[in-house]
């Protein structure tokens, strides 16, 4: 049971290894034996096959193939002017998109009817950020914790050596060199965020990215949109031969798995125990630094060394229909007929006649009589179920249109 406890604990582990890159100094915190080193040589390989920039002087890795989570996936983006559609973005939009939907909680509640509420996050971007950036926060709390780890497993080490257990003492070492030494491997890559620069005579930015429940509308240069929806973060190496060592990193953890999975049922009673204790409390840390949320980490990262802290301003409308009027007013589209067939693809003859009536409407939002009695009404052939379907929809509109006009009293402050 020894052996395989060294198994255990592999996504704590992975986690807290990658969090090297964002707090300060740490590359030379991880001289502990750690847990989960099967677990960790697999996603170091797995890196290697990772998508990454190279020149001739670098080499770049994609450090989400480390975590292999869904949440790195971005929503789809809809860009409002040029028609561009990404379907799906990366990880810097996914974070920005988690953001949005955990800032203000429901922001400002626009009265109307309730089926499904949508959030809807404006966010003014400002000023493109650099196309190259460092981003890196520091936490001393974070720095002084590893010293816990570090400690008991160097001090097993000597416990195993008084007491003349040279199996338990090199199976501890092996571990403390594999992790120190793939910490600082890690760590001697910049970590980097990057996006390209939009070309000369660019239109506005402006675009949403959609989810079920949240929608987010950017507004801002092409450059400070790229950076959300194309851009991304990487490791950079300062060389291919740096690089490489990423795959000597997976090996040493590979042999660290083997050998103690084989040679620890030959420790002493003793020797095993002190094994354990040091495997447990760089469990414990792990589980603790990987607790700390990294997806929090890089999105104050995102929003606020990278992105600068833009203004948001939130709304919450009670139908998508409604969630989906408001966006088309804030955006003030010349054509807006793409991205509402887009957002409401129904087809049927009561939404084709209220698409109709609203794409009126929409080129003429400014107008105080907006979805007056006087400009719906009954529509020669419907049931009385498709006219009372038909209403309900405009009171959505309705509904949105009063949220923009709150909207614009906000935006004037």
């Amino acid at each position: 049971m020894s052996g395989v406890a060294g198994l255990l604990g592999g996504d704590d582990a992975v986690s807290a290894m990658t969090a090297v890159h964002v707090y300060g100094n740490r590359h030379w915190l991880g001289w502990y034996n750690t847990p989960g080193s099967f677990q960790i040589a697999k996603r170091f390989r797995k890196s290697m096959q990772s998508r990454g920039i190279s020149n001739s002087s670098s080499k770049s890795v994609d450090p989400t193939a480390l975590w292999e989570s869904d949440s790195c996936k971005g929503p789809k983006f809809r860009a409002a002017h040029s028609g561009t559609v990404i379907e799906e973005t990366g990880y810097p939009a996914a974070l920005f998109m988690k953001e949005c939907a955990a800032w203000n909680s429901e922001g400002r509640v626009v009265p109307g009817r309730r089926t499904q509420p949508v959030g809807i996050t404006i966010a003014d971007l400002g000023q493109a950020p650099a196309s190259e950036m460092h981003p890196a926060c520091s936490s001393t709390f974070t720095l002084l914790a590893a010293s816990v780890p570090i400690a008991t497993s160097i001090g097993t080490c000597a416990l195993c050596a008084v007491w003349e257990d040279w199996y338990a003492l090199s199976l501890i070492l092996v571990g403390i060199i594999a992790s120190g030494v793939s910490c600082l491997v890690i760590g001697s890559a910049d970590f980097v965020f990057t996006h390209p620069e939009p070309a000369k005579g660019s239109p506005a930015g402006d675009g949403i990215l959609s989810a079920d429940k949240d929608i987010v509308l950017l507004r801002g240069t092409e450059g400070a949109v790229n950076s959300i929806t194309r851009g991304q973060f990487s490791l950079r190496f300062s060389s291919e031969a740096h690089y490489s060592l990423i795959q000597w990193c997976s090996l040493l953890f590979f042999i660290q798995c083997i050998t103690q999975l084989l040679l620890i049922p030959q420790a002493s009673l003793f020797g095993q125990v002190m094994f354990l204790t040091s495997l447990g409390v760089s469990a414990l840390y792990n589980a603790w630094l990987s607790s700390s949320d990294k997806d929090k980490i890089h999105r104050k990262l995102l929003f606020g060394r990278v992105l600068e802290n833009p203004t948001l301003t939130k709304y919450t409308l009670g139908t998508r229909t409604a969630a989906v009027v408001f966006v088309l007013l804030v955006l003030q589209l010349q054509d807006p007929t793409k991205l509402l067939d887009e957002l409401l693809p129904n087809d049927t003859k009561v939404w084709k006649q209220w698409k109709t009536v609203m794409l009126e409407q929409l080129r003429n939002c400014r107008d105080n009589s907006f979805l007056s009695e006087s400009k719906v009404g009954d529509v020669d052939g419907f049931t009385q179920q498709e006219q009372g379907l038909l209403n309900l929809l405009y009171d959505d509109a309705r509904a949105a249109y009063n949220g923009y006009k709150d909207y614009l009293g906000v935006e004037s402050l």
